[in-house]
């Protein structure tokens, strides 16, 4: 059975940085891509970056971009966000996922079949 835990979330001024991670069990992190989503009250889940298996594909959105980097340590089973100059904007429950094929990556969420709990990130202004 697969499982995704995210860990790091919490409460940042504007412009500060957090950094989130997600660890992964239950089959062979090292074949399958691995997704950071977000979901902001009110409104819809939406993509944020994703990996490749290997990690030497990676997708953003263009409201991240330049400003978070998505990364993976395939030794640790474990996915990582690193966030800069956090925005009152970016708050939201994050969620990594990973899909059910591997060696595929994608940036739409009904392409992603497993999904962590979420863990709150909070940019005050």
């Amino acid at each position: 059975q697969v499982q995704l835990v995210e860990s790091g979330g919490g409460l940042v001024q504007a412009g500060g940085s957090l950094r989130l991670s997600c660890a992964a069990s239950g089959r062979d992190f090292s074949i399958y891509a691995m997704g950071w989503f977000r979901q902001a009250p009110g409104k819809e889940r939406e993509f944020v970056a994703a990996i490749s298996w290997s990690g030497d594909i990676r997708y953003y959105a263009d409201s991240v971009k330049g400003r978070f980097t998505i990364s993976r340590d395939n030794a640790k089973n474990t996915v990582y966000l690193q966030m800069n100059s956090l925005k009152p904007e970016d708050t939201a429950v994050y969620y990594c996922a990973t899909p059910g094929r591997a060696s595929w990556i994608g940036v739409k969420l009904d392409e992603y079949d497993y999904w962590g709990q979420g863990t709150q990130v909070t940019v005050s202004s």
